[in-house]
């Protein structure tokens, strides 16, 4: 049997959760009451917790069963990198059931050191005696970009039909630290890959890239933030856009929160109508796709 190690970001299960989980994510620096507080706020507006987990866990029960469809001999498992399951804490139960080999697949799409690269960080500090090979990205997989495009043409039927077929998009992933520029990260490089991809495909219609929940932490994060891309073209006179947080593939706060309240409480504010994709989450389309990379995986380091 092979194993296979689904990981995600993590977040808190009930409101008393958040402080412990935004330690967690800070790494037990000291911290404001006053940040704690503010995002509190923001997890109770979203329903007091975050449904990452389950959304990771019906993600990796859909890629079990594609490997299984395949004729793979998988069992899936979820971690967190941030969060209960404990990503440490999932591998030692994969050893305990005499799981020897796992796949690794993180549920991001575009590399960085800072993000997948503390999820292999992760991996390695665990110290188990399970080989792991995480796959590095998967920002131009086709499947992929063609549920993305499904997701932008049922955002668009949302709006009227005289408008819906020029409504503008605008497609964002999570802001990192300018700094990683001169690092020689790949992680700008291949989100704007994966928009580039997706514009050739949407047959004219205007297409924007935009960081979004960037830090406050004293130095420049990626930009322009998706609000100031929303300025422009409402100053354009745009009246119709369409978010699409194409960094990610399941809802949590930087979706729930970020997106459906800031982001659309600004389009209000100067005068336009948002509408967000859905999320990819376990869409079939690009579960078949993912769980093809996983085998391709397996089969390199000749375990099927």
């Amino acid at each position: 049997m092979i194993g296979l190690l689904v990981m995600a970001y993590g977040g808190p299960d009930r409101i008393e959760d958040v402080e412990p989980y935004i330690l967690d994510v800070r790494n037990h620096r000291p911290t404001a009451p006053a940040l704690i507080a503010e995002m509190r706020a923001r997890y109770a507006r979203i329903g007091g917790r975050s449904p990452i987990l389950e959304r990771t866990r019906a993600q990796a029960s859909a890629l079990e069963n594609a490997l299984l469809g395949m004729g793979i001999d998988c069992r899936a498992w979820t971690g967190m990198r941030h969060w209960h399951p404990y990503i440490g804490d999932t591998l030692r139960s994969m050893e305990a059931a005499d799981v020897r080999r796992a796949v690794g697949l993180v549920m991001a799409p575009h590399f960085s050191r800072m993000s997948i690269g503390a999820y292999v960080q992760k991996v390695q500090e665990a110290k188990t005696g399970i080989e792991v090979r995480v796959i590095a990205s998967w920002h131009l997989m086709q499947e992929y970009l063609a549920t993305v495009l499904e997701l932008v043409e049922r955002a668009a039927r949302r709006f009227p039909e005289p408008v819906r077929a020029r409504v503008p998009v605008v497609f964002t992933a999570h802001s990192l630290p300018e700094r990683i520029l001169g690092e020689g990260d790949p992680y700008a490089t291949q989100f704007a890959e994966t928009v580039e991809a997706l514009r050739a495909k949407l047959d004219g219609r205007a297409c924007h890239a935009a960081w979004q929940s960037a830090a406050h932490t004293g130095e420049p994060w990626l930009g322009p933030d998706a609000a100031a891309i929303l300025d422009n073209l409402a100053a354009a006179g745009e009246k119709n856009v369409i978010i699409a947080p194409i960094g990610f593939t399941c809802e949590h706060v930087e979706i729930l929160y970020d997106v459906d309240i800031e982001y659309r409480e600004h389009a209000a504010s100067v005068g336009m109508r948002m509408e967000r994709i859905d999320m990819l989450n376990d869409h079939p389309l690009m579960m078949r796709g993912l769980a093809v990379r996983i085998r391709d995986e397996a089969r390199r380091a000749g375990w099927v």
